[in-house]
């Protein structure tokens, strides 16, 4: 009589149980990874991405008073990484970008603004409208003047660089001149002119020159967290009002989180 194999443990035909053992983790394993993981994590935030708040409504509408974006530090970083490891590419146009303020007296402030000319270009503005190298952009998604409670015409900073420059840092107010040609401001090798979508409410290069191109960090990529904000919340500093804020964070995360621009994209 011919018998068909089984391939079964004895113990399973015979009706035996089979009995297992679980292997529990040790402390120096369990250190390891966790180390593991925080290195990781480390590596991330430092090297390739890095998060941000938005303070200020310089760059309205686009990224709002309390919007938390994700930057990419690798895509416009100046090449510091072995060639095919990261994917770089140099700074266009329209790109959004993230840098080291160019300013003495404060060099570890870090700003969100729009690139709008790159070396060589020609730039002036005229009733709040960029031309570029003689074009007229079209740019949808800034702020004109008189729109959104804006009082109404700046000499300097609708018609830039004409005018008495205001506002802007002195180094900036005596340099100026030297990069204006027939009307125009002509951006130098090495740096980016940069504005903030709210052209009506933000101090860009207009008022404090030009980015050199190392100081620039990256690009947001997306909105992760967006939550309801006072305009002077960034003023308000100390321990007391930083507990504070906490708090109503965590009191009015549902109510005050806008869902909406969860993981939006930024353009």
């Amino acid at each position: 009589m011919a018998t068909v194999e089984t391939n079964e443990p004895e113990a399973t035909r015979t009706g035996e149980v089979a009995e297992t053992t679980e292997r529990t983790e040790t402390l120096p394993e369990s250190l390891a990874g966790t180390a593991f993981v925080f290195v990781l994590g480390l590596f991330l935030t430092t090297f390739l991405f890095q998060n941000y708040q938005i303070p200020s409504a310089s760059m309205e509408k686009t990224l709002l008073i309390g919007d938390h974006v994700v930057v990419d530090r690798t895509t416009l970083a100046p090449q510091g990484y072995p060639v095919g490891l990261v994917h770089y590419r140099d700074v266009r146009r329209g790109d959004i970008i993230v840098f080291v303020k160019p300013n003495p007296e404060n060099p570890d402030l870090v700003l969100v603004k729009r690139a709008i000319g790159l070396p060589g270009d020609r730039i002036h503005l005229e009733h709040g409208f960029v031309y570029l190298n003689g074009v007229r952009q079209d740019e949808p998604q800034i702020s004109m003047p008189g729109q959104d409670g804006d009082y109404g015409e700046d000499e300097y900073r609708d018609n830039f660089p004409h005018g008495t420059p205001r506002g802007t840092t002195e180094l900036w107010a005596v340099d100026l001149q030297n990069y204006v040609q027939n009307g125009d401001l002509v951006v130098p090798q090495g740096k980016v002119f940069a504005m903030g979508d709210n052209r009506t409410g933000s101090l860009d290069s207009r008022f404090w020159g030009f980015v050199p191109r190392e100081n620039i960090m990256g690009r947001p990529m997306f909105v992760y967290w967006s939550f309801i904000t006072p305009a002077d919340q960034q003023n308000k500093t100390g321990a007391s009002n930083t507990v504070s804020w906490i708090v109503h964070e965590l009191t009015h995360f549902v109510s005050d989180t806008r869902w909406s621009r969860t993981f939006h994209v930024v353009r």
